[in-house]
């Protein structure tokens, strides 16, 4: 595989110099999946836009189903990112396997999101009936869908990617799941 650059401020746009200085304040770095995004001179800022839109979905739900899709999409540095991030919103490490393997014991609510969410990645938007139902009756509603189908999609673009680049994880690796829990 050919070896992906990361770019490093000096070598970006100016706007995405600005953008780089902005990712620094926030979480002391800048995370090399962003990096690779400033190869386009636009390309990081559109994401951060879809990234950072308002949603109907809470930032606990909005890390469950960055941990789902990612496990489904076998991506090690979102799964190492979204663990991270899964943290700072308060979940233990044992809930974050639990939301990873998409059999969230902990929260009913949480558990029907999880497995709408791992159905819709595996089967490329063609849910089950019967998560799509389970999601439905645990509270969401047609305005959550759509922001839920926008966040799976802000995912698998980042977990494509990773996939392409191969870039180094640049976060605390998250712990693999046994094949036979997943």
């Amino acid at each position: 595989m050919k070896n992906f650059p990361i770019p490093i401020k000096e070598q970006v746009s100016p706007a995405n110099q600005a953008i780089f200085d902005n990712l620094n304040g926030m979480v002391g770095f800048v995370p090399n999946l962003y990096a690779i995004f400033a190869h386009s001179d636009t390309a990081l800022s559109d994401y951060l836009a879809l990234q950072n839109r308002k949603s109907s979905i809470r930032a606990k739900e909005r890390e469950v189903i960055n941990l789902v899709v990612s496990q489904v999409n076998n991506c090690s540095y979102c799964l190492s990112a979204h663990t991270q991030f899964a943290k700072m919103n308060g979940f233990t490490d044992e809930q974050i396997l639990d939301i990873r393997r998409a059999n969230i014991g902990f929260d009913a609510k949480l558990d029907a999101l999880a497995k709408l969410v791992k159905s819709t990645t595996e089967n490329r938007g063609h849910a089950s009936t019967e998560a799509l139902e389970s999601f439905y009756a645990a509270g969401y509603d047609e305005a959550n869908l759509i922001d839920v189908v926008i966040i799976i999609g802000d995912k698998i673009i980042t977990n494509y990617l990773h996939a392409l680049t191969d870039i180094p994880v640049d976060w605390p690796l998250a712990p693999e799941l046994e094949t036979a829990t997943i």
